[in-house]
């Protein structure tokens, strides 16, 4: 699983949750009746420290991660999170990867 976050997405996060450089995110999934990856679940964010990130990704000076436990909801994607500008937010954009000898999962 890869996680990329663009220059102008991280800029977003700063700027809406008043983040300093040096602040984390974490994304979870969460009970939702909104659409994701799973039904039922959605990606949430929350303003703390990891305790066991397994994958983690820094830009613009603000870290973003996923713990462990949660890395199922990502199964088989990669996760980019881009700014819109025409909607002022935040996109999630998850892109099937390949596995070994060419097949997507």
């Amino acid at each position: 699983m890869n996680m990329e976050i663009s220059q102008a997405a991280a800029a977003w996060f700063k700027r809406e949750l008043d983040l300093k450089n040096g602040d984390y995110i974490r994304l979870f999934p969460r009970y939702s009746s909104g659409g994701g990856l799973h039904p039922g679940f959605s990606l949430g964010i929350a303003t703390e420290a990891p305790g066991r990130s397994a994958i983690q990704v820094e830009q613009e000076g603000i870290v973003f991660y996923m713990e462990e436990q949660d890395l199922w909801y990502m199964d088989g994607y990669g996760l980019t999170i881009v700014y819109s500008e025409a909607e002022d937010d935040i996109e999630y954009k998850y892109e099937a990867q390949s596995v070994p000898g060419g097949a997507q999962v």
